[in-house]
């Protein structure tokens, strides 16, 4: 599964930035697809968002409100809409899948990763 991101770049304060991913390859068992973050300079890595194939989403709780994730499965993409956007907010943003392969009576599941698009919230 490759996964490509686009989207990134510089927004003011309280601006808005929409982010897209499109997952290509072997997509049989492509299953849930999100975002993760990583401030720059930080080793953290923290979850935004996830949507599964049903559109099932949630993000967290430090974007709630602010965040919006949306699921396209005909184009294989996943977006991730970003209004009143905030300093803290600045961070590499991670287009991540799971697939889950089902065999038998066991669960396999694979997760994949895009390239990091740089989202910059500054004045």
């Amino acid at each position: 599964v490759q996964l490509q991101a686009s989207g990134g770049g510089l927004v003011q304060p309280g601006g808005s930035l929409r982010l897209s991913c499109e997952a290509s390859g072997d997509l049989l068992n492509l299953e849930i697809m999100g975002w993760e973050r990583q401030p720059l300079g930080s080793q953290r890595r923290e979850l935004v968002g996830r949507i599964s194939t049903d559109k099932i989403a949630d993000v967290a709780e430090a974007v709630k409100g602010r965040f919006t994730i949306t699921r396209d499965n005909a184009k294989n993409t996943v977006y991730l809409q970003m209004n009143s956007v905030k300093e803290e907010d600045t961070a590499v943003y991670y287009c991540t899948a799971v697939t889950i392969t089902r065999i038998g009576g066991a669960t396999d599941e694979e997760l994949w990763e895009g390239q990091g698009t740089l989202v910059t919230v500054s004045s």
